[in-house]
C-alpha cells in the first residue's frame, strides 16, 4: 500500500507539471475566464449532473459525499477537444483546442463507510485571441488592439466521503489552487491613410495564484420501493480571497514582459488577491436500480462580488446553471452483448453566464450525449459530447457555436483491498 500511494502521488505530481488549460472561448477574456461547471465525463454526458447522483464505477468529485459509493479502487482520466465557430455581425472564424481535462482516483478506506480520493482538475480556463478596431475620440485616427490571453486556475485536491447515518453521506473536498494567467494588449494607431502613427505600445500582465479552497457536500436518498430511490444532494464551495502575485507593465511592443527594459512598471511581483464568490449547488434525481436515472440540478455563483487582483469590480453578474440529465443501462446482466451492458446518457444544460456586455446577458445552451462501455468486468471507456451555443451576434457581440468531445477511461480494481487468507 505504501508503494501504491507513493506511485500514485508521483504520477499526479508529474501530470501536474504538464497540466494545461484548454478553453477556447472568446468570453474567457473577462474575469477569471471560463469557470468549470462540467464535472467528469460521466457528469458531462448528463448535462453536468453529479450533485445528487453518482455511481461506484467512476470517481465522484462533483459532490464528495457521493464518493462513499466507490467501494472499489478507481482511477479515472480524460482528454477533451473543443471546436468553436465564432461570429459577429460581419466576420466569422473557427478556433479549436484541447488537452488533459482531469485526473482522479478514489480509495475505499472502509468500503461503503469511508472513502478517500485525490486528483487534478480545472477551476477556470483562459484562452483567447481578439482583434478590436475602433475610432479614436475627437480625431480621424483609428486604434487597433490585439488582445491575447492564456492560462487559468487549476486545483490539486484530496477529498473524503463518510457515511454518517443510514442513507446519509457527507463529504469534504480540499483544494490547493495554482496556476498563472497571462494577458497582453498591443495597441497600434493608424491615420486615415492606414499609416501607423505614434509609437506602438503593449500592456502585459501575469498573475500567479497559490492558495487553498474548500468544498462541502451532502447526499441522502429515500427508498421509494424495493427497486427505486429518490436522491437529494447539495454542495457548497468557498473560495474567498485567492492569494497570489502580479507583474504588470506598459512598454513598447516586445518589451513589456521584461522587468528590466524601459517602460512603466505597474506591479513587480506584487502580492495581492483575487476575490472569488462561493458556489452553491442542489440536485434531485430518481433512480430505478440498474435500469435508469433521471435528475434535475442547479448551481449558483454570484460573480457581481468578484474583484480582480487590483481590487477592481467588473461588470459581471450572478452565474446560474440548470442541468437535466438521463442515464440508462439496457441490461447490465447481459454478458453476451456489450452494447446492452453499456451505459447511455443524455442531458440538457442552460446557463446564464456571469458575462453582461452592452446591456446584454450572455446565455449558454447545450445538448449532451455520453456513454460508458465496459472493457472488462470492472473498467470502462467513457465518452461525452456536447453541442451548444453561447452568446449573440446582436449589439456588437460575439456568438459561439461549439462542439466539445471528451474521451476518458475508468480503471477499477476490487482485489487490492482484500485481506490475505493464505500467506
Amino acid at each position: 500500500m505504501r508503494k501504491l500511494a507513493l506511485g500514485v502521488l508521483s504520477t499526479l505530481l508529474l501530470i501536474s507539471e504538464g497540466f494545461g488549460q484548454n478553453s477556447s472561448s472568446t468570453y474567457s477574456a473577462l474575469g477569471i475566464g471560463e469557470f468549470n461547471y462540467a464535472g467528469q465525463v460521466q457528469n458531462q454526458g448528463m448535462g453536468g449532473m453529479g450533485i445528487s447522483f453518482g455511481t461506484g464505477w467512476g470517481a465522484n468529485a462533483v459532490n464528495p459525499a457521493l464518493s462513499t459509493r466507490n467501494t472499489i479502487f478507481n482511477f479515472q482520466a480524460s482528454l477533451n477537444y473543443k471546436r468553436i465557430a465564432v461570429s459577429n455581425a460581419t466576420e466569422k472564424s473557427l478556433v479549436d483546442g484541447g488537452g488533459l481535462s482531469y485526473v482522479a482516483l478514489s480509495l475505499p478506506v472502509q468500503a461503503g463507510k469511508l472513502t478517500a480520493g485525490m486528483g487534478l482538475g480545472q477551476i477556470s480556463s483562459i484562452n483567447y485571441r481578439l482583434k478590436v478596431d475602433s475610432p479614436v475620440n475627437n480625431s480621424d485616427l483609428r486604434a487597433n488592439n490585439n488582445l491575447e490571453g492564456d492560462g487559468g486556475i487549476s486545483e490539486a485536491y484530496v477529498n473524503f466521503g463518510y457515511l454518517l447515518a443510514k442513507n446519509l453521506s457527507i463529504g469534504v473536498h480540499g483544494s490547493y489552487l495554482f496556476g498563472s494567467s497571462i494577458r497582453s494588449n498591443q495597441l497600434l494607431i493608424f491615420n486615415n491613410n492606414n499609416v501607423e502613427v505614434g509609437r506602438a505600445s503593449e500592456y502585459y500582465e501575469r498573475i500567479s495564484v497559490s492558495d487553498v479552497a474548500l468544498k462541502l457536500g451532502a447526499h441522502y436518498f429515500f427508498k421509494i420501493t424495493e427497486k427505486s430511490n429518490l436522491h437529494l444532494g447539495a454542495i457548497y464551495q468557498t473560495f474567498g480571497d485567492v492569494n497570489g502575485t502580479a507583474f504588470a507593465k506598459l512598454a513598447p511592443i516586445g518589451q513589456a514582459s521584461n522587468p528590466k527594459t524601459d517602460g512603466d512598471l505597474i506591479a513587480n511581483n506584487e502580492k495581492g488577491a483575487i476575490y472569488l464568490p462561493s458556489r452553491y449547488g442542489f440536485g434531485l434525481s430518481y433512480e430505478k436500480n440498474n435500469k435508469f436515472v433521471v435528475g434535475l440540478e442547479g448551481q449558483y455563483q454570484d460573480f457581481s462580488k468578484y474583484r480582480n487582483f487590483f481590487g477592481e469590480p467588473l461588470s459581471l453578474q450572478a452565474a446560474q446553471k440548470v442541468g437535466l440529465g438521463f442515464q440508462m443501462v439496457p441490461d447490465f446482466t447481459d454478458f453476451d452483448n456489450l452494447l446492452n451492458r453499456a451505459t447511455y446518457r443524455m442531458g440538457l444544460e442552460l446557463m446564464r453566464t456571469p458575462y453582461f456586455i452592452n446591456e446584454t446577458t450572455i446565455n449558454d445552451f447545450g445538448i449532451n450525449f455520453g456513454t460508458s462501455i465496459p472493457v472488462n468486468n470492472l473498467s470502462l471507456v467513457n465518452m461525452a459530447m456536447k453541442v451548444g451555443r453561447r452568446g449573440t451576434s446582436d449589439n456588437g457581440l460575439i456568438r459561439e457555436a461549439y462542439f466539445n468531445f471528451t474521451l476518458g477511461f475508468s480503471l477499477n480494481d476490487n482485489s487490492w483491498f482484500y485481506k490475505r487468507v493464505f500467506e
